[in-house]
């Protein structure tokens, strides 16, 4: 009796172990998925916050307020895309046109110094050494790769949110009761807890968003930099990615600068680092009083590791789920499994 006890234990931790490294082979082999799922779910805390305030000012039921919620801004995002789709292509497309010719112009430059031109030198025997072709074509199945990709991705996103929108009791209320009867109440005041802390990052992130967008969009025109719409809705879009995403936001405008002279390059390069000092040190110490405060270093290694397993996708999205994860482990491992909250506990009384 007591062999059979033991090898059924023993079979169970098998299967323990067997389901966890499962799980983190399917984890690793379909990262932008999950990625992809967990972007649904910023997307449905973004339209149930909305339904919840439009029901809030209106006294309508929820289903209309999120119907309201999902309309209004869709109708909206096509008027503006009707009366400025023309202009913004245009933008887009000349962007596409002049990025190369000052790629080009960079290198005449660089190449004019006695270092970088030993660089370029050797970068020419590397693609000289190369197939005939193979880059062109690496290029072109890259593109279609990534758009296709990230295209099929918002896609998926954007209906898991809807769905989840549209009745968010169910599956919240199904993820709790895969959790023991006397872990129920702990989970769904973690799952709360989460859900509040991401919505107001997502608020927050948005905010500073629009923001950015502006004040590029402004600084760029009084700079007389051509594209300055384009180049101020990529900035703020790319805010979205901390650490990255400005970086990335200022390669094309520099290299748009750089067409009308070194100088103007030069105050496009100050006027983004202004940006992004006032985003730092102003507008997110003021925006954090109402999110999590990420530490830097952990997003950044968050980061990291999520963009060697996922790609861009990891980049996107580490922000959001450092600030999900700190929670989960603040209320979960330090709370629970090591008694912070008995501890606390015992102090009140």
């Amino acid at each position: 009796m007591k062999d059979e006890s033991t090898a059924a234990r023993t079979l169970v931790q098998a299967l323990v172990v067997a389901l966890v490294v499962l799980a983190v082979l399917l984890l690793l082999r379909a990262a932008e998925a999950f990625l992809a799922i967990f972007g649904g779910l910023l997307f449905a805390i973004m339209f149930n916050s909305a339904a919840r305030w439009v029901r809030a000012r209106t006294g309508w039921s929820y289903s209309a307020s999120l119907a309201l919620s999902v309309v209004v801004p869709t109708l909206l995002l096509g008027v503006a895309l009707a009366f400025g789709a023309s202009a913004m292509a245009d933008q887009a497309s000349e962007l596409g046109k002049r990025i190369p010719e000052a790629a080009r112009q960079l290198e005449d430059r660089l190449s004019q110094w006695r270092l970088t031109h030993q660089l370029l030198e050797q970068k020419e025997r590397i693609k000289s050494l190369m197939p005939e072709g193979s880059e062109a074509a690496g290029a072109l199945g890259g593109f279609f790769a990534s758009s296709f990709g990230a295209l099929g991705n918002l896609v998926i996103a954007l209906a898991v949110g809807l769905f989840l929108a549209i009745n968010p009791s169910m599956y919240f209320n199904g993820v709790v009761h895969l959790t023991p009867i006397r872990q129920r109440d702990r989970t769904r005041e973690v799952l709360n807890a989460v859900g509040s802390s991401l919505r107001a990052w997502l608020a927050a992130k948005l905010a500073a968003m629009l923001v950015i967008g502006a004040l590029t969009t402004a600084g760029l025109w009084l700079l007389s930099i051509d594209l300055a719409l384009v180049l101020g809705i990529l900035a703020a879009l790319l805010s979205f990615i901390p650490n990255v995403g400005p970086i990335i936001a200022l390669v094309p405008a520099a290299l748009i600068g750089l067409l009308d002279g070194p100088e103007k390059m030069l105050y496009v390069v100050i006027l983004y680092m202004g940006i992004q000092a006032l985003e730092s040190y102003a507008l997110t110490p003021f925006l954090q009083q109402r999110m999590v405060d990420l530490p830097p270093a952990l997003t950044i290694v968050v980061q990291v590791l999520l963009g060697v397993v996922a790609g861009a996708m990891g980049l996107i999205f580490a922000a959001p789920l450092t600030a999900a994860g700190m929670v989960m482990i603040q209320m979960w491992y330090v709370q629970d499994a090591l008694g912070d909250r008995e501890r606390a506990d015992q102090k009140k009384d």
